[in-house]
């Protein structure tokens, strides 16, 4: 199908909704917590063990306590996996769709990582509006190119709308992008960190039917899928 024609000035337009529907709602920034991302990254490995612990049936509680008493992601200590622990279990419930977290637990990885990238951004406004308006207008447009400059500007304009991004050290915002570019290697947008060219995914069909479902189309693009 042809690509939706919207227009870099619509996707902006639609993030500034988003600013100011939270400053209507009294809360400062839609970026508040992102800072978070340098610790709660891609997280793949950590989610599809989460999924399975609630898709078996356990409560949010329940699992985070079995991944703590059987050190189930592996980690040093009790206080990391604790924090990532609950961290899954929010990020997994973001999605509000228990199919999705099945999927996560049981589909193929490329399948399971696809989807844990969607429950990154309804988890995080940073990783939305990033795949939303960097992403998905680069897919728009077909220009498949992708480098540090598409990074680097898109902070740059965080920054100057928001006082919250503004205030965040060089080396927290150094390390959000590079998080970013790992995630998009983990779902081969980009084929290692080196790539420079944006590789044309295709989006699962359960994913493209719940993103419907939950009248989140605007971001279907950010999966190359149009129309």
């Amino acid at each position: 199908m042809s690509p939706i024609k919207r227009t870099e000035k619509e996707y902006n337009k639609q993030i500034l909704f988003y600013k100011e529907d939270y400053m209507r709602n009294n809360i400062s920034s839609p970026y508040n917590g992102s800072g978070s991302l340098t610790r709660e990254q891609f997280l793949f490995y950590e989610m599809r063990i989460t999924a399975k612990l609630l898709n078996d049936g356990l409560s949010d509680e329940e699992a985070i306590n079995q991944i703590i008493e059987e050190n189930l992601f592996q980690y040093p200590t009790e206080k990391s996996l604790k924090t990532i622990a609950v961290g899954c279990v929010k990020r997994l419930n973001s999605m509000n769709d228990a199919d999705l977290v099945s999927a996560i637990a049981n589909q193929p990885v490329d399948v399971s990582k696809q989807i844990c990238l969607y429950a990154m951004m309804k988890q995080s406004r940073l990783v939305w509006d990033f795949m939303l308006t960097v992403i998905a207008e680069k897919y728009r447009v077909q220009d498949f190119s992708f480098s540090k400059k598409d990074l680097n500007v898109f902070f740059m304009r965080l920054q100057e709308q928001d006082d919250a991004v503004a205030s965040w050290s060089s080396s927290t915002i150094e390390k959000i992008k590079s998080v970013l570019r790992k995630v998009l290697i983990e779902n081969e947008y980009l084929d290692n960190a080196k790539s420079e060219t944006l590789n044309p995914v295709l989006i699962c069909r359960a994913l493209e039917n719940a993103i419907r479902s939950n009248n989140d189309e605007i971001v279907l693009p950010a999966f190359n899928c149009f129309g």
